[in-house]
């Protein structure tokens, strides 16, 4: 039997009487199949349905084995960085839910990883919105001063951040890591303020970045600056001694002052800031400094020499914002803030070997003491 089913025409009022040959005839009715009907027709085959969606793929367990750039870190920060993305309060959630494992036991978020341990990473789904922001970060390369399997030094140019944060979508560190995606481990061991340009180091193994911050916190290292101040530096003003205070203004933004004064009332969370000064050359007007700090505080050059009476050159925040605009518009066409970092002196992590890395100073810089008449 046929699969076919073929659709019977409904008959008109006049076509339920059968009539007979002679009057089909009379009325001069065509015979069945020659009248010009259209012949039946079969039923349309149905569209075939809509492919069900595709679920996104669920994130597998992964078992991470501790390598020589993690060794020694804390767990909470390790998952951090292999779930990159995720809120912290989630990560810490299925630390303490047991799903993070450690040498297939629970452990804590202060756990310190070793060498070869085994990390159960639970299979948490990672955000697509952040995923694809992270793909916008161009990848560039910066000029190397110096690199080993260690250590990464690049000679960062002024109006770049060293890293994303604060209205500020990557810097540095995350354009290094774009430009190296085989690079296990990428991390900041001090940072530079993004008008600053100059020597900034990068660890390339958790080991080095440890032993590197050690160095920065112990004051173990010699930083020195160039910095062009407006005014002539006084030759016996070699160390500038003075707390510095770190507050939000009213415009939101985050200032540093310095506390000079015992009777302040915020003295006391004032922090001690060293700083100590050479005169590298006598200029018309200006003093091009070498300034080696001994402290790392926020902003410390740049409020230490203010406070003195010395502002630097286009610094946007605490210099003399008429002498910028004067430097920006005029002849020498100065739109940079005149603070460099040129040297670095630090016992290298792995063989505490001494190094003392020199940065030269960027070309607009150069050009800008050339241009300023040297004082007789």
């Amino acid at each position: 039997m046929s699969n076919i089913i073929r659709a019977k025409a409904k008959p008109s009022a006049a076509a339920k009487t059968p009539k007979s040959p002679a009057s089909r005839q009379r009325t001069g009715a065509a015979p069945a199949g020659l009248r010009g009907e259209r012949p039946p027709t079969l039923p349309t085959k149905p569209a075939p349905l809509p492919a069900p969606p595709v679920p996104a793929p669920v994130p597998a367990v992964r078992r991470v084995t501790v390598d020589e750039g993690s060794a020694g870190q804390r767990l909470d920060n390790f998952l951090l960085r292999e779930l990159k993305g995720v809120p912290k309060t989630h990560v810490y959630r299925v630390i303490r839910a047991g799903e993070v494992r450690v040498n297939k036991g629970r452990a804590h978020a202060d756990t310190r990883l070793a060498l070869g341990d085994e990390v159960r990473v639970p299979p948490v789904r990672l955000p697509e919105r952040l995923e694809a922001d992270t793909s916008h970060v161009p990848a560039r390369e910066f000029p190397v001063v110096y690199e080993d399997e260690h250590l990464l030094a690049v000679n960062k140019p002024a109006g770049v951040a060293v890293h994303g944060g604060s209205g500020v979508s990557f810097g540095v560190i995350e354009q290094l890591r774009r430009a190296r995606p085989e690079a296990k481990f990428l991390e900041l061991v001090h940072r530079l303020d993004k008008e600053t340009s100059g020597l900034l180091l990068i660890a390339k193994k958790r080991s080095a970045l440890v032993a590197l911050q050690e160095q920065f916190r112990e004051r173990e290292t010699g930083k020195t600056y160039a910095a062009l101040v407006i005014g002539d530096w006084a030759e016996n003003k070699k160390v500038i001694d003075v707390p510095l205070l770190k507050f939000v203004g009213s415009d939101g933004e985050r200032w540093v002052r310095a506390v000079e004064n015992s009777h302040d009332p915020q003295a006391e969370y004032a922090k001690r800031s060293i700083s100590l000064v050479k005169v590298a050359q006598r200029l018309s007007g200006h003093s091009l400094l070498d300034v080696t700090i001994k402290t790392g505080r926020t902003h410390q050059i740049r409020v230490h020499l203010q406070h003195a009476g010395h502002p630097i050159v286009g610094d946007p925040k605490y210099g003399d914002f008429e002498a910028n605009r004067a430097m920006a518009r005029g002849a020498l066409k100065f739109e940079r803030m005149f603070l460099h970092a040129k040297r670095l002196r630090f016992a290298h992590p792995a063989s505490e070997e001494v190094l003392e890395l020199l940065a030269p100073l960027p070309p607009e810089c150069e050009k800008l003491i050339a241009a300023l008449t040297p004082k007789k």
